[in-house]
């Protein structure tokens, strides 16, 4: 089976090797499949181990798309062929392995670049997210559109949406609005610019830099080299940052079904009518869990937050509008989802139980969590 994903090493100036990895499905906008998932994780770890490799280049073939999220749609056509135990485990192990693959990112021991030249959206987000180093162009566009796939703003997001200023990752969650490089740069979603055109010198300077340095000294020869690619990146105008302030009085208060009301009745034009006609067409369900995760987000930490994600990710594949979402928008292509009505989100504390499906009794990633905790209470 064909993985989607191409690796190399190239040599570096002082006899090292940079890793190059390669999201290359540019048919499916390099959506992330299992395959692409596992060897991503597989390189990466290889790598890590590697003293021969220096560093970790993180890119997207094609001329649209870095990455624009997860293949969704095996879900829909799982679900018609398999039993609720068989989606249970393949849910379980696609969602396992995405976000154990972003927490690698998250901390890896190594430099880690990511190029997010295109559309980056939903599991690109989560591979862009965890990079020590993250570089947007004129052609990037991001998003986490979720909501109107009966889903939620997950990779992660459920830590760092509500790390944003003000209620920009509200807005950004609740609507599934796009942002640009601009944007992404002043939201802290990105690092660096960089002209697309100038991918070429990109790699040169990364193959000549002095690979010799080590801790911040590196770090601070890498900031230099993608501040003097910068110079030569323009950039169009920021799409949401202008918006702050509207944004936030639209947002503000604790309730989301109040924030709700004062949103769909606002008087907005433009850009900003457009998302919150994205946020009243999508779930119910997929509002409400975003905003509780918003709001309990910022008390977690990252590897809880993927760990709740987990539990939550499942739940929505099982019992939640997320089949009807991409049978909806990907399969049928109707736009028209049915979603669950309003009794759904009576029930909505269910969505953080584990199912207690296929003899799974807990979820592995709060286990690996605490197994971890305890390891370090007794060494300690």
């Amino acid at each position: 089976m064909r993985e989607g994903v191409r690796a190399e090493r190239l040599p570096t100036r002082d006899g090292r090797w940079l890793g190059v990895l390669t999201l290359d499905s540019p048919a499916s906008l390099n959506a992330l499949s299992l395959p692409m998932i596992q060897a991503l994780t597989r390189h990466l770890r290889d790598w890590e181990q590697d003293p021969r490799v220096c560093a970790v280049l993180l890119e997207g073939a094609g001329e649209k798309a870095f990455c624009a999220g997860g293949d969704i749609r095996s879900f829909y056509h799982e679900r018609q062929r398999m039993s609720d135990g068989e989606l249970f485990r393949y849910a379980r192990d696609f969602f396992l392995q995405e976000y154990r693959l972003d927490l690698l990112i998250h901390q890896y021991g190594k430099p880690l670049v990511c190029l997010a030249d295109g559309i980056c959206m939903g599991g690109g987000m989560g591979l862009l997210a965890g990079a020590r180093f993250r570089l947007v162009t004129e052609s990037s566009l991001l998003a986490m559109p979720e909501v109107s796939i009966g889903l939620y703003p997950d990779v992660g997001a459920s830590w760092w949406l509500s790390r944003l200023p003000g209620r920009l990752g509200l807005w950004l969650g609740l609507t599934g609005a796009r942002c640009n490089g601009a944007d992404a740069l002043g939201l802290g979603l990105a690092d660096w610019a960089l002209a697309r055109t100038d991918r070429p010198r990109l790699m040169a300077s990364l193959l000549a830099l002095d690979w010799q340095q080590e801790g911040e000294a590196l770090d601070d020869a890498l900031a230099l080299c993608f501040a003097a690619l910068a110079d030569q990146a323009t950039l169009p105008p920021p799409l949401l940052l202008p918006c702050r302030d509207q944004i936030d009085a639209l947002l503000a208060g604790l309730s989301l079904e109040g924030v709700l009301a004062r949103l769909f009745e606002a008087p907005l034009e433009g850009a900003l009518a457009q998302q919150r006609e994205t946020c009243r067409g999508g779930s119910p369900l997929s509002r409400a869990l975003l905003w509780r995760q918003y709001w309990q987000g910022r008390h977690l930490s990252l590897a809880e937050a993927f760990a709740e994600e987990l539990t939550l990710s499942v739940n929505c594949v099982l019992r939640g509008d997320f089949i009807e979402g991409v049978r909806a928008l990907l399969i049928d292509k109707d736009k028209e989802p049915h979603w669950q009505g309003p009794q759904a989100l009576d029930g909505i504390a269910d969505f953080y139980r584990w199912p207690a499906l296929a003899g799974e009794t807990d979820n592995p990633l709060w286990r690996e969590l605490k197994e971890q905790t305890d390891k370090q209470g007794r060494a300690s």
